[in-house]
């Protein structure tokens, strides 16, 4: 909505840029009124969706497992209504939706096992006595940990590293009387971030793998590493500076 106003505004002012620099398409219609209104119909039930979902956590009306039925509820009468949701696009969906959901089963029974075992030889004890045995101070500690996350996600799924590290991690973490909120933010930021840096990447390669002919995967490399130092910043940012993070939800739930 803001980039049309933003355009509308442009076209009545003369402007020194060169405007062949990003030409606009051939077939572009005209900004008016009409197109204003179609942009507004066009927004609304996805906003609506969005509403419902973050609202009925907000509200406390559903927990976040149980918001993502609601949107996917949502999703469908959105589809239903706009006719694109037939018995065939149903059938894929469930199958689909089977098959994902066997497999992040079939992870959270692996990593209950694996956790169990590891508690069972006493691995929880040992990773709480060398954390807080570290030198540096609960900042000092965080920030290893986040170091050692970033590392792991070169070779671990996001989905291994929350479900076998951070229970290990979670109590330390509250001992140490740090707020799970900041941490929690900041250990999925630095996951996100070690899933497109260099060498690994596991995102990177599945951007490799739709990417147009001509594409190189050295080109993908050059063009992340902005985002990279941006999220880096963002951590740092907010490792600085946690009320960034916690003022909402302390606003919205309480201290």
């Amino acid at each position: 909505m803001f980039c049309l106003l933003y355009i509308s505004l442009a076209n009545l002012a003369p402007s020194p840029s060169n405007h062949q620099a990003a030409p606009l398409p051939k077939d572009a219609e005209p900004v008016d009124l009409k197109i204003i209104l179609r942009v507004f119909k066009s927004i609304i039930p996805p906003a609506l969706l969005i509403f419902a979902v973050l609202g009925s956590i907000f509200m406390g009306i559903a927990t976040p497992t149980e918001a993502s039925g609601v949107g996917a509820l949502g999703a469908s009468l959105l589809a239903i209504i706009r006719g694109r949701l037939s018995f065939s696009d149903l059938k894929i969906v469930i199958r689909k939706t089977t098959h994902t959901t066997a497999y992040i089963f079939a992870l959270f029974v692996g990593a209950t096992m694996f956790a169990l075992i590891l508690r069972g030889l006493g691995g929880d004890e040992l990773i709480e006595g060398a954390l807080k045995a570290l030198p540096f101070g609960t900042s000092g500690v965080v920030i290893v940990v986040l170091f050692v996350a970033f590392l792991l996600g070169f070779f671990l799924d996001w989905i291994e590293i929350t479900l076998i590290i951070l229970p290990f991690l979670a109590p330390v973490m509250m001992d140490l009387g740090v707020d799970m909120v900041w941490f929690i933010v900041m250990f999925a930021v630095v996951l996100q971030t070690s899933f497109i840096t260099p060498p690994v990447g596991f995102a990177l390669f599945y951007m490799k793998g739709v990417a147009p002919q001509g594409i190189t995967i050295i080109n993908i490399y050059k063009g992340i590493i902005p985002f990279v130092v941006l999220q880096v910043i963002a951590v740092t940012i907010v490792f600085n500076f946690p009320e960034i993070v916690t003022w909402l939800p302390k606003v919205a739930y309480g201290p």
